[in-house]
């Protein structure tokens, strides 16, 4: 690897804390929507079957749109390009609570969809540049930093839910803000261009390197998605808790997988992403076991929490490998994204049909043979993610040097 000057090191230290902030912006909306979906559905007038059809919309904007971000990014430069999407994100906020029926919440939600998809591939690649650049694992954290923004957003939001505030007021100062926030924190990332000979892409298919690891990121997304939206109703129908300790439940399980992201980076740094995604596939199968043979919601608590701890660093490291992979980091990405999407969108409606045709037992057994699946498959992020530190147990097959060397960096204007 190059030398690199102090001056250098700092730029790269900016850039670093630049998009760790976008990643918490990208998240606070997320959060700050969550909350007030009540409130929406009671102002649009909508059933709860219209709202589930709507809540479909995100992820199907979403997965249309994404492949569609490495030709924005190509055309107008990666900072301009997140400038932009992170914008479109952060005012979309606004469309949801303006619906008035189930026809015109489609449509706000498949914008806020596909806005959020486009700037969710920009601001992941960007990550995996600054960590290819620094050489070490900060994509656990940018994903931790998500996490804080999510959890700050729907603070925000219970407290206007709590003051009985509009939602359309709250959503309209929210966007407000986060979109200044967001210009602001866009200002110190890298900004990235393509060679100027070279074709910008289209709306391109993800390559074949992306489809095996967009399979471990489904594993650890569909897991995630099941515990987050369904361990509050498993502890209260499957083992009688009350309403209250199931919610806090699924507050605690939240702050487990941010918690666990934002130290996550350590221990790749330390033990390599092979390693820690089938260390983190056997806590997370020793989880589900737990939480489908558990007999106290003690233990169900537990298995929840191994089920977080085993998965956090799946998503995180599966946009960084794909980063790593094909050609076009970008089209990579978003080959990923749109997998994971694809399983946010698959787990709850999943996990809900499998648990009327049997229980949740079962869908929770399902669960825990999906995320077994990462000890079997964590192969795939092998040669594509960081290098273990010096002297550490780092998984054999991964040599930093060798990754880089293969992939020249783009061009980096300031």
């Amino acid at each position: 690897m190059p030398m690199q000057t102090a001056y250098d090191r700092r730029r790269l230290g900016g850039a670093r804390w630049a998009v760790a902030a976008v990643f918490g912006v990208h998240g606070a909306v997320t959060g700050s929507f969550a909350t007030r979906i009540p409130w929406i559905q009671d102002h649009a007038g909508v059933s709860a079957g219209q709202l589930g059809l709507a809540l479909a919309f995100p992820a199907v904007g979403a997965s249309l749109a994404m492949p569609l971000a490495g030709a924005v990014s190509h055309r107008y430069g990666a900072r301009a390009a997140l400038r932009g999407l992170l914008s479109l994100w952060t005012l979309s906020l606004v469309l949801p609570a303006l619906a008035a029926n189930v026809y015109t919440l489609c449509a706000a939600l498949f914008v806020y969809g596909a806005t959020a998809g486009m700037s969710d591939v920009a601001m992941n690649a960007l990550g995996v540049e600054v960590e290819n650049r620094l050489d070490r694992s900060i994509m656990s954290g940018l994903h931790g930093m998500w996490s804080v923004g999510a959890l700050l957003g729907s603070a925000a939001g219970t407290v206007a839910a709590h003051l009985g505030t509009d939602a359309r007021l709250h959503h309209l100062l929210a966007s407000a803000v986060l979109t200044a926030v967001g210009l602001l924190a866009c200002q110190g990332v890298l900004d990235l261009r393509g060679s100027a000979d070279g074709k910008p892409p289209g709306f391109a298919l993800p390559p074949r390197s992306a489809l095996a690891i967009g399979a471990i990121g489904f594993c650890g997304v569909f897991a995630e998605g099941a515990s987050l939206d369904w361990s509050a109703v498993y502890l209260r129908d499957v083992l009688g808790t009350s309403a209250g300790l199931a919610a806090a439940s699924t507050t605690a399980f939240a702050l487990t997988m941010a918690v666990a992201r934002l130290a996550g980076d350590r221990v790749v740094d330390r033990f390599g992403p092979v390693r820690t995604v089938r260390a983190g596939g056997m806590l997370a199968t020793a989880g589900g076991v737990l939480v489908v043979t558990a007999s106290h919601p003690a233990a169900a608590m537990a298995g929840f929490g191994c089920i977080g701890l085993g998965v956090a660093a799946v998503v995180p490291l599966a946009f960084s490998a794909a980063g790593r992979s094909g050609t076009n980091p970008s089209q990579s990405i978003a080959g990923v994204a749109t997998i994971t999407y694809t399983s946010g969108l698959l787990a709850p409606s999943a996990i809900g049909g499998i648990a009327d045709l049997t229980s949740l037992v079962v869908s929770f057994g399902l669960v825990t043979v999906l995320v077994s699946g990462l000890v079997l498959g964590a192969g795939v992020l092998r040669g594509s993610g960081r290098t273990a530190a010096p002297g550490g147990p780092g998984e054999p097959g991964e040599p930093g040097e060798q990754r880089r060397a293969a992939a020249p960096a783009p061009d980096l204007r300031t």
